[in-house]
């Protein structure tokens, strides 16, 4: 796809948006479902989703995830986002849920606008965002076992949502420079919504972190 033309650039970006807009709606679907699955399958859902990101990573060097993966990656997704999500529902209430949601939408938004220009050239964050990433899962790691002071939950959040927009900006502007063939676009789909829902957590946790601080 290297050498594409634009119209063949703006086809593929096209399709991947809509895929993304499906996979969104797969995992509100799953949330849905999610409501009525035990907290026992939950927790096992959410080492088959986490399995899941190892298995597309790994068969990504070799063939390409297909749209059945990807749609039902979403689903169990959502399934494991829901108890995340009635968490904040009850602690900061339903309406400011909703409104982070609103922000990621927006927030994706002007970053893919971004993104998308052809003349902007945002290679240079690869390397950035995946150092980013790897002190975020360090840090995670030792938040599970140590609690961080409220300051450092702060830090934490705000890393988070930079890593997660660093890596919407490279996605998007490499999908628009070089284009991808079509058989990988359902892994394009696959970043792209690991992206944004990683975004919508990280976000939703900095409400939740406004909301204890002004407690």
């Amino acid at each position: 796809m290297f050498g594409a033309s634009n119209q063949e650039v703006r086809a593929i970006r096209s399709r991947v948006f809509l895929g993304l807009f499906g996979t969104l709606l797969a995992a509100a679907a799953g949330t849905v479902v999610g409501q009525y699955v035990p907290p026992t399958l939950a927790m096992l859902l959410m080492f088959v989703e986490i399995a899941m990101v190892f298995v597309a990573s790994f068969v990504s060097r070799r063939r390409t995830v297909g749209w059945g993966f990807v749609l039902g990656f979403s689903v169990i997704s959502g399934i494991t986002l829901t108890p995340i999500l009635a968490y904040y529902t009850q602690t900061i209430g339903v309406q400011m849920v909703r409104e982070a949601f609103i922000v990621t939408a927006a927030a994706f938004a002007v970053t893919a606008f971004v993104g998308s220009r052809k003349s902007l050239d945002f290679s240079w964050l690869g390397n950035l965002v995946f150092a980013g990433l790897i002190v975020l899962l360090g840090l995670g790691v030792v938040s599970f076992f140590i609690p961080f002071p409220t300051g450092l939950d702060f830090v934490y959040t705000y890393l988070g949502i930079a890593v997660f927009i660093g890596y919407l900006l490279f996605d998007v502007n490499r999908l628009t420079r070089y284009g991808v063939p079509a058989e990988r676009v359902p892994m394009v789909v696959l970043q792209l919504y690991l992206d944004f829902i990683n975004l919508f957590l990280f976000i939703l946790r900095l409400f939740g972190l406004s909301v204890r601080t002004r407690n």
